[in-house]
């Protein structure tokens, strides 16, 4: 049976939209999702299914999720094989930097051209990252939490929804599959 990761952005940050991991994995498993595993707190989960697309996926979990919990949150799904493909070509793997600050954003949607470009005309000194297709590595030596390419700028300025994971849950997530 096919495995998925599902990334759930904004849950159980800074106290809001606040899910249990046993009750989002019971309401997963209430679709029909096999195998579900919750990683973290932040909202990242593997499972296995056979009967759904990826988009059908989304659909159905954010509805089920509205339904079960009251608010609406962006959900991302990615098949086993996607998920190795985004960590394979991180490239910042094998340069001399702290894999600690290595960051991907994973973006919902296609970004417009001149939104790309947007982005690319601002420059901070210490951080990089790289766009390739819906994936946006990053690398923020001075942390996230103080980085200038973070979530809300990268949406501001992509118009896309985009939720972000450090370099260690996303191999932990490669892991699980």
């Amino acid at each position: 049976m096919p495995s998925y990761i599902a990334l759930f952005r904004g849950i159980n940050v800074s106290g809001q939209k606040m899910i249990k991991m046993l009750d989002l994995k019971a309401m997963l498993e209430s679709l029909g999702l096999d195998a579900v595993q919750t990683y973290i707190q932040s909202g990242n989960v593997v499972f296995q299914v056979d009967r759904y697309s990826t988009s059908e996926l989304v659909e159905q979990i954010q509805s089920k999720l509205f339904e079960t919990f009251g608010f609406e949150v962006d959900v991302q799904v990615f098949s086993a094989s996607a998920w190795k493909r985004i960590v394979s070509k991180n490239p910042f793997i094998g340069q001399e930097m702290d894999e600690s600050q290595l960051y991907v954003s994973l973006l919902a949607s296609e970004p417009r051209v001149e939104n790309i470009e947007k982005l690319a005309s601002f420059v901070f000194q210490e951080e990089r990252y790289r766009l390739m297709d819906q994936t946006l590595y990053l690398y923020v030596p001075n942390g996230y939490g103080k980085a200038k390419l973070n979530n809300n700028f990268l949406e501001s300025k992509l118009k896309v929804s985009i939720t972000t994971r450090n370099w260690k849950t996303m191999l932990a997530l490669a892991n699980m599959i």
